[in-house]
């Protein structure tokens, strides 16, 4: 099987959203590239016993927010009336949904976050292979105590090494006063809070991606998959361990290259109110049935 890049062509070009959603053609692609997005959310709504009115609701809260960016210069008294035949929603629910509370912005990464990022992709406290290294408790550099500190000093070094531990992230070998790291991806599986946190975050910013993308929104942004079919059980146990090893290459020399830019930035006294998220996905499954929302194409990889 050879493998193919299935470039998005929106990545490449401003795609004419205008002109093309209304077309019968661009309604039916447009439909169907939402139910591909809203099936995954619809299993995880379901998994975890939250209604579908609930959900509604969000949904709508969103369709205001868009119809709301989208006309910023409609005068107030309009406001619903435009709204309303921007999202078919009737004018009583745009008036209550424009009433309600906005929800708060989303929180930045914890310390704790910070803490073992760094760990994991500052060479100063990385061994000769590359790996994390076990950290003497306190004292200088390197140490868990001023790894602590280069993150924050607003916490505690020992609030922050109890926070990782509860997370099953990092360990206290007391006899030999060293710390040392347990995993090398921060997935905290007993925090089903963070863990739904971190897939809102993550899957959000790559949606808002590749929307930006599709509406030619400005410069833009880097929205790439490699897609392959005809894989046995066995190849995928290979390729696993691959993207592995991909992720932690990439983890290693880009985190701190972005640590120098935001120091220079510091240094230079810059506005910094721009922020980035760099990330690579990796799912496996059954391959898709015909007629279903897998894209067709010859028996090779392909990107996307």
């Amino acid at each position: 099987m050879e493998l193919l890049p299935d470039t998005s062509p929106a990545a490449e070009a401003p795609f004419d959203f205008a002109s093309s959603v209304h077309a019968p053609l661009g309604r039916a692609a447009l439909l169907k590239a939402c139910r591909a997005v809203l099936e995954p959310l619809s299993k995880l709504a379901v998994s975890r016993g939250l209604p579908f009115n609930d959900l509604a609701e969000v949904l709508k809260q969103s369709f205001v927010q868009a119809a709301r960016a989208a006309h910023p210069g409609v005068v107030p008294h309009r406001a619903v009336s435009r709204i309303s035949t921007t999202t078919g929603l009737n004018r009583r629910e745009v008036t209550r949904l424009m009433r309600a509370p906005q929800e708060e912005a989303p929180a930045r990464p914890s310390p704790a976050t910070q803490v073992f990022t760094r760990w994991l992709s500052d060479p100063e406290f990385r061994a000769a292979d590359g790996t994390a290294m076990p950290l003497p408790a306190q004292g200088p550099s390197p140490s868990f105590e001023s790894l602590a500190q280069s993150v924050t000093r607003d916490v505690h070094p020992r609030t922050l090494l109890e926070e990782l531990s509860r997370l099953g992230l990092a360990r206290v070998d007391e006899a030999q006063g060293r710390v040392h790291l347990l995993h090398d991806a921060f997935v905290p599986r007993a925090d089903l809070d963070r863990m739904l946190a971190f897939l809102g975050a993550n899957v959000g910013d790559h949606l808002s991606a590749a929307v930006a993308n599709v509406l030619g929104e400005g410069s833009a942004h880097f929205e790439q998959a490699l897609f392959a079919d005809e894989m046995s059980e066995a190849s995928l146990v290979q390729a696993r361990t691959l993207i592995n090893e991909q992720w932690h290459a990439l983890l290693h020399s880009l985190a701190p290259a972005l640590q120098a830019l935001i120091d220079a930035d510091l240094a230079a006294g810059r506005a910094a109110d721009q922020r980035l998220r760099v990330g690579l996905f990796a799912f496996t499954g059954a391959m898709a049935a015909a007629g279903t929302l897998e894209p067709s194409s010859p028996s090779r990889p392909k990107e996307s």
